[in-house]
């Protein structure tokens, strides 16, 4: 009895063992996730940034309110074991781009505001090439949320079909009506850009109105979309939606580990959840025999591979099936 109690002991200290609690953003965390030899590799992605700056990354709002659920007809539809929708429609340029959304918890704006760029362009034949703006979306949508301290990526695809939306690229580009205004930070010691802190300011204000020296007017340089809805949370549903459609928004639960992903297909290994992230998912593959969706995040170029990512497919990991948008342009 006092050998089994012993022996119980000794498995609960293992276990208790197996999962330290590791330093978020630490070297410890980046040597315990690379030790752990899971499908993925980590680094830092943010050196000497604040805690609380990564927490803010995290804006977007899970399980909110849904639109109705577009079910597409996969009958009949043979879908490739590798799809990368930069490669199915390479003359649309904003597929390739990966966008920063600085000290504000604008992921939600950002991962519909990239999806719809792709898909007025694919569904356009790409006639139309268009960077929509995050910031109109991000500032002038009160539904969707609380601007830089969060919103829902169902709203902001409604929004679209509803307001519409105007162009606008990457902070400073000086590209369409009304471009990005906040400033990426520095996610590295020695960079030039600003220290990214947690103090991110407010929401920018909502300005019906383009940057001087742009034309047409902001109405009508508005995008609309015909219609937004819900993606099942089907892996064959989602690949179907993106082959025929082009990119999604999708939404997951992020925790610390993800923060310092460098390459591989991520899976959740250790650390805390910080909150809820959208992003684009814009194909799916394999990786040694592991299956993955192909996303892009909004941290910038220097985070993860060139600012893209893989994550585990086919098992809701972290949520990432059950929060698929999209819409069809008008």
């Amino acid at each position: 009895m006092w050998h089994a109690a012993l022996l119980l002991l000794a498995a609960g200290v293992s276990v208790s063992l197996a999962r330290p609690h590791l330093q978020p953003l630490s070297k410890e965390m980046v040597n315990y996730i690379n030790k752990m030899n899971t499908t993925w590799k980590a680094g830092h992605n943010f050196r000497d940034v604040d805690y609380s700056y990564v927490r803010r990354l995290c804006g977007t709002m899970l399980k909110g309110p849904k639109l109705p659920i577009m079910v597409q007809y996969a009958g009949g539809l043979k879908l490739p074991a590798q799809f990368d929708s930069r490669e199915q429609w390479p003359e649309c340029p904003t597929l390739k781009e990966i966008r920063d959304q600085g000290s504000c918890g604008s992921c939600w704006a950002f991962g519909a505001a990239e999806a719809i760029s792709d898909r007025v362009c694919i569904h356009s034949g790409s006639k139309v090439s268009v960077e929509i703006s995050s910031e109109d979306l991000l500032t002038c949508c009160d539904a969707c949320g609380m601007g830089c301290n969060g919103g829902y990526p169902s709203a902001a695809w409604d929004f679209w079909t509803k307001e519409g939306l105007v162009s606008g690229g990457l902070y400073n580009s000086h590209i369409g009506c009304r471009p990005y205004t906040i400033p990426p930070c520095e996610h590295h010691v020695n960079g030039s850009r600003p220290h990214c802190s947690g103090e991110g300011g407010d929401t920018p204000k909502c300005v019906h109105s383009c940057e001087a020296g742009y034309s047409p007017t902001y109405t009508k340089d508005k995008h609309y979309g015909k219609s937004s809805y819900s993606v099942e949370a089907s892996v064959e549903q989602i690949q179907a939606e993106i082959s025929q459609n082009g990119p999604v928004e999708g939404a997951f639960i992020v925790y610390e580990d993800f923060v310092m992903y460098k390459s591989g297909v991520y899976q959740h290994t250790t650390g805390s959840a910080l909150g809820g992230h959208a992003i684009k998912v814009l194909g799916w593959g394999e990786e040694d025999g592991v299956p993955y969706w192909l996303c892009a995040n909004s941290w910038n170029t220097d985070w993860g591979e060139n600012g893209f990512f893989k994550i585990l497919r086919g098992s809701d990991h972290c949520g990432i099936e059950s929060e698929i948008v999209a819409g069809i342009p008008k």
